[in-house]
């Protein structure tokens, strides 16, 4: 009978930690399927591939890779430049404008819509430091690339090679200021040909809807901030 006894509790045993064992397999399944790159979450909201869309324009995420001003990869599983379908439709524009002012040369994309999650990596990076002047707060809402609705984009010619813009795109520092472009030539910092590059660079741009910021010649917004609160979702994830 005590034999009997313990072979029900040994059963009894075995079977709760097969059903315990069951239980964390199946919500560890759960977790495997629900979990999504940055790339897929982006597709799903219905944000637009711009290489997709218009296979002239490239695309290089500079925070996919760690040669950035941060020092660190800061996209885990995102390749892709995605944004609103309203910046897309102007990038696509833009492309369009400067093949035929220059025709083989391309946009070149090095970030577009940016998760919050990944603005505040940004932010903390560069907290206390300079740098701070040039990345939005994320505790103040962030900026438009938070929304899909900015990029940062250069040219490239027709042979891949960008063009000289006087300075590289993220340098942190006034001579990214489009508005110290005259001076920045004729103290010798940039060539006359890198202005006209960047002038270019905001001729298609603006044309084609976008906004310049003062302070990035690579940066370019499709609207106003309090627009993209009023009528626009941010990327919280």
């Amino acid at each position: 009978m005590r034999k009997i006894f313990i072979a029900l509790i040994a059963i009894l045993l075995t079977g709760g930690a097969c059903v315990a064992q069951g239980k964390k397999v199946r919500s560890a399944g759960r977790a495997q399927q629900t979990e999504k790159t940055l790339d897929e979450r982006l597709k799903e909201l219905g944000y637009v591939d711009i290489a997709e869309l218009n296979p002239e324009v490239k695309v290089s995420l500079m925070y996919a890779r760690d040669d950035n001003f941060t020092g660190k990869v800061l996209y885990d599983g995102m390749s892709r430049a995605w944004l609103h379908a309203d910046a897309a439709k102007s990038v696509d524009k833009a492309q369009k404008a400067l093949s035929k002012l220059k025709p083989g040369y391309a946009l070149l994309i090095k970030d577009a819509a940016r998760p919050m999650s990944v603005q505040r990596k940004m932010f903390n990076s560069v907290v206390g430091t300079t740098g701070a002047n040039y990345v939005a707060n994320p505790a103040k809402g962030g900026g438009l690339h938070n929304y899909g609705l900015a990029v940062d984009v250069t040219i490239v010619d027709a042979e891949g090679k960008e063009l000289d813009m006087g300075t590289p795109v993220d340098h942190l520092g006034p001579e990214a200021n489009i508005t110290r472009e005259d001076q920045l030539v004729s103290s010798g910092y940039m060539t006359a040909q890198a202005r006209e590059n960047r002038r270019l660079l905001r001729r298609v741009m603006t044309e084609a809807g976008f906004m310049p910021l003062r302070s990035e010649w690579w940066h370019f917004n499709r609207v106003s901030k309090a627009e993209a609160r009023q009528r626009y979702k941010r990327l919280d994830f």
